[in-house]
């Protein structure tokens, strides 16, 4: 059969296929619907026109080019007309929004906990069928918004709801936008109920897949607050950050979703000062320090690049530091990177070093960056430059390398423990 060409006004201007669901927004452009509900969780404007769109616009069902639609993939793609006559139900739809709107008004008319958890499970049970489940749910008008408020107000008194609220919210991957809104609403709000969370699904036989959603968006939430916010940080965060890091019975090995989300908490949170203190009263340096010790290098280099970012940060006040010496394995476990596979993990472990050296430097922990091989290390990145093929880093690094060196040049020449060729290499 030959093959006809598709009229232009089937096609959707987003994925360039032929539409199964056509709707219709304000600006007179019609998409299909999983595709424009997908792009307006991203960017709140009209693809082709640019023109803003509200977040929790509707669009409209376009009746008649679905008809026309259906009646042409009749014609001529028999094979394929079953597929694109599915559409979705709009009663299903209307009363998802009822759930809702119901829900969002759980605050100022309450209602009995079962009736609530039913209608978060009904809610779970659209967001988990697959992306156009999720896609559903998310565009909801106030969807998001209400999910997260439900979250909040249930996390100390019920439970089962907000756990229920927690997994929807998780399954929509919620865009930046939505999690700004509620911070500006109440952050400390939900920053709390996410924190109370991971502390009563810390003990034995609790919910692993609770805490786990629990710290990914506590580490969404923490990299979407504005710096004024995130300096300010409760204690228990980094208290329930650091028990993620060292891991229990409950959330299994440390190579686990959680573990990956109390880095990225720690990494991003601890660019402000007075976090520091908070992360290394509360034990972070020694978790990331164990944490770089049984970390595989190849299968987790990632990880490994957030422990060392976590830890440069936390090198910048008095407190990380001399947690970090205090250690047992610390300067070898951060030495061990200065010339790895990764160069993001080369220069984070040279500038934590060189935090060390600068500020830190007794006479043990001189010998200590000798002996565990950190000062040996630091002579090849040094040298690195001079040797083809062998790019561990980039210029800035090699130069804290050499200024390291330089401090303690005299301790470090004459130890034992540094062989002749590194000594050939030490900067001048």
């Amino acid at each position: 059969m030959e093959e006809v060409e598709v009229p232009s006004y089937f096609v959707c201007p987003i994925t360039l296929d032929v539409m199964r669901d056509p709707v219709t927004l304000p600006t007179g452009i019609t998409y299909d619907r999983h595709a424009i509900h997908r792009w307006l969780r991203l960017a709140a404007s009209c693809p082709l026109t640019k023109l803003p769109v509200a977040p929790d616009c509707e669009p409209t069902p376009n009746h008649t080019l679905s008809r026309l639609i259906r009646s042409w993939c009749a014609l001529h793609r028999p094979d394929d007309a079953v597929d694109h006559t599915t559409q979705s139900a709009p009663a299903d739809r209307a009363h998802l929004a009822t759930l809702v709107s119901w829900l969002a008004d759980i605050k100022n008319k309450p209602r009995s906990s079962q009736e609530a958890l039913a209608a978060l499970r009904e809610l779970r049970d659209v967001a988990v069928e697959g992306e156009r489940g999720r896609e559903l749910v998310a565009a909801l008008p106030g969807a998001p918004d209400a999910l997260l408020q439900v979250f909040v107000a249930s996390a100390t008194c019920a439970p089962e709801n907000a756990a229920a609220a927690l997994d929807v919210v998780s399954s929509l991957r919620l865009p930046e936008r939505f999690l700004a809104r509620a911070i500006e609403r109440d952050g400390a709000a939900l920053v709390g109920a996410l924190v109370y969370t991971l502390h009563e699904h810390s003990g034995s036989g609790s919910d692993a897949a609770s805490r786990a959603r629990a710290a990914v968006l506590l580490a969404d939430v923490t990299a979407c607050m504005a710096p004024s916010r995130a300096a300010s940080l409760p204690e228990q965060v980094f208290v329930e950050t650091v028990r993620l890091l060292r891991g229990d019975d409950t959330m299994g090995a440390s190579a686990s979703m959680a573990t990956k989300a109390a880095l990225r908490v720690l990494a991003g949170a601890t660019a402000h000062g007075r976090n520091r203190v908070k992360a290394a009263e509360a034990g972070a340096v020694a978790a990331l320090v164990d944490l770089l010790l049984l970390v595989n290098r190849d299968r987790r280099r990632a990880w490994c690049e957030l422990a060392l970012c976590a830890l440069n940060r936390l090198c910048g006040c008095a407190e990380g530091r001399a947690a970090l010496v205090a250690h047992g394995a610390g300067v070898a476990a951060v030495g061990a990177w200065v010339a790895g596979t990764s160069m993001a993990a080369s220069a984070k472990a040279v500038r934590v070093l060189r935090s060390i050296a600068r500020h830190a430097a007794t006479g043990a922990v001189v010998q200590e960056m000798a002996a565990t091989g950190a000062v040996g290390k630091l002579c090849v990145v040094a040298a690195s430059a001079r040797e083809e093929g062998r790019q561990w880093c980039d210029e800035r690094t090699r130069e804290r390398a050499r200024e390291t060196l330089r401090l303690h040049a005299r301790a470090w020449l004459s130890s034992p423990c540094l062989h002749p060729t590194l000594q050939a290499l030490y900067p001048c």
